[in-house]
């Protein structure tokens, strides 16, 4: 098993290949669906063994996303990948959200969030809590819990993730 990553647009997908598939198999697949839909696939992922197959395909979109999308998408992709015959015997197909921990870490994941709130892990293990503001050039922009708004590039940060400011909704 090996991980590839697709090259090129704000799209990250991840695919774990086994034997003879094909990461663009999918994708050709997946991404008018996800257009259509007006959501971003952040991962696909290909796992289980021969008779217990399970596709994962991850999906994001400003504002979240809906049961009825979610739904959509994984009807949509079963009965392409059958008419196609992309994936040999039975499978199984999971559609989800990404959780609060997935990292953000391209420019779309940042404009997909901005004026969410957000948790930067810095390299010297301290943490900045605040607004996501929006993408920079090579990073991003946030406006601390305290107020201050401060630039941050990419290369300087171990992770951002989405956070709750339980004390604003207590509000």
């Amino acid at each position: 098993m090996r991980l590839m990553i697709h090259p090129g647009s704000e799209l990250r997908l991840a695919f774990f290949v086994f034997g003879g598939y094909v990461q663009d198999d999918i994708s050709v697949l997946l991404d008018p669906i996800a257009k259509e839909l007006g959501v971003d696939v952040l991962a696909i992922q290909m796992g289980g063994g021969h008779h217990r197959q399970l596709l994962k395909v991850v999906i994001d979109r400003a504002g979240g996303v809906d049961c009825e999308s979610l739904e959509r998408i994984s009807r949509a992709l079963s009965l392409q990948l059958d008419a196609a015959n992309v994936i040999k015997g039975t499978y199984h197909i999971e559609v989800s959200t990404p959780g609060f921990d997935w990292p953000l870490s391209s420019h779309a994941d940042f404009s997909r969030h901005t004026g969410e709130w957000i948790r930067v892990q810095l390299p010297d293990g301290c943490s900045l809590k605040g607004e996501n503001l929006g993408p920079t050039t090579d990073g991003f922009c946030m406006r601390l819990e305290e107020g201050d708004e401060r630039e941050l590039r990419m290369e300087d940060v171990v992770k951002v993730v989405r956070y709750v400011n339980w004390g604003s909704l207590s509000r």
